[in-house]
């Protein structure tokens, strides 16, 4: 059972952000279809332009293929090592890619490599029909995943964003995915920030080695650069992803519709440096983050102290205000408690809803009292009674 401290909640006189606050700034301009910027942690919109327009999204639509991809890592089904056949289907895919042959054989790690830095189609379609047995299995979950993450103006037909009628997506909903896969997992930097590799296909021709150039050309010009896509059809125009992260604070932003190649770089650039103008990371210290006289029924010692392992950090975003509190939750121990052992935590609120939390911890080991201690208490209590 967990029980609250009697100091319930503590308001600091600051600033934080936890809703949505959509701004069009005029002093932006952009010439881009669409465009949106989100901040990390809070998905707080920053700046929008036509955030919700259905649009071609060409490969940015490998974004949701990548998260697919790390959460069947996440969850065990899949390890990096493991082998992925090339089927011809997969092999015949136009557009961008790597040139996979029909019954080739790479590992996922490869095939996540080639995805990230030259968007492969071809790589994309084989790990897709690898994780669900066909394209259209894995399309299938890719929708699914959407509607879960609250992208409600999206409908993929394809894993690779090739063009074709009913596949769309907004640059809102494309912000919603980059965020979970760039600040979830973000192993996937590895890369997307790799400006040029290569990989060597094995196949029963012999061994040929390929290289890669990564398609973002952010990568090589914006400090802090993480990502994340880019992608570029005739009806979809040229479309960015592009995400970075400065100080603990990850920014979102995403252009859709760009006339030319070069200005979807400027204007994403330009707008990941809007983002980083309106956001600002803060902590709050709590006074030695001690917690003193936690009770442990039947324990030696019978109450112990609690700590608090660093600051909680949190994002200030400009123009949105709401007061900041926290409650300290502890559970109801008992005997034995570990040293470091997690007994409770600091949650933290902005407007009554729940931000994030600390874990206290045991500062001390409290050990089961023996059956001795036990008779000794009883006799030492009886004496002190009389």
């Amino acid at each position: 059972m967990i029980f609250f401290i009697a100091f319930t909640i503590a308001t600091l006189m600051c600033e934080c952000s936890d809703v949505m606050a959509s701004n069009s700034d005029e002093s932006v301009e952009i010439k881009s279809k669409s465009a949106v910027v989100l901040e990390g942690s809070t998905g707080v919109v920053l700046y929008e332009k036509e955030k919700d327009e259905k649009l071609n999204p060409a490969s940015i639509t490998k974004i949701m293929t990548l998260l697919l991809i790390y959460e069947d890592l996440e969850a065990g089904k899949i390890k990096l090592t493991d082998k992925v056949r090339v089927s011809e289907h997969a092999a015949s895919m136009g557009g961008s890619q790597v040139f996979l042959e029909p019954e080739e054989i790479q590992p996922v790690e490869t095939m996540i490599k080639c995805i990230s830095i030259a968007s492969a189609n071809d790589a994309a379609v084989a790990m897709a029909e690898h994780l669900a047995g066909s394209e259209e299995a894995f399309v299938a979950r890719m929708n699914k995943r959407a509607k879960q993450l609250g992208m409600n103006n999206t409908s993929f037909i394809n894993c690779c964003g090739l063009d074709v009628e009913g596949h769309y997506s907004t640059a809102y909903d494309v912000a919603i995915m980059s965020k979970q896969l760039i600040c979830n997992y973000p192993h996937i930097t590895k890369y997307t920030t790799t400006w040029m590799d290569s990989f060597v296909h094995k196949t029963r021709k012999g061994e040929k080695e390929f290289g890669l150039t990564n398609t973002n050309k952010l990568v090589r010009t914006y400090p802090g650069i993480t990502g994340l896509k880019t992608g570029s059809t005739s009806l979809a125009k040229y479309c960015l992803s592009a995400t970075a992260k400065k100080k603990g604070i990850d920014i979102i932003s995403v252009v859709m519709g760009a006339p030319e190649h070069k200005l979807r770089y400027s204007e994403a650039a330009k707008l990941l440096d809007y983002g980083f103008s309106k956001v600002n990371l803060y902590e709050h210290k709590i006074k030695n983050k001690m917690f003193g006289y936690v009770k442990v029924k039947g324990g030696n010692p019978s109450s112990i102290n609690g700590y608090m392992d660093g600051n909680y950090k949190y994002i200030k975003v400009e123009g949105n205000k709401s007061k900041l509190s926290y409650k300290v939750k502890l559970k109801a121990l008992t005997a034995p408690v570990k040293k470091d052992q997690v007994i409770g935590k600091v949650q933290y609120y902005s407007n009554g809803k729940l931000i994030g939390s600390k874990n206290v911890y045991a500062k001390e080991v409290s050990l089961k009292v023996s059956y001795i201690d036990e008779v000794y208490n009883i006799i030492k209590n009886i004496f002190v009674l009389k």
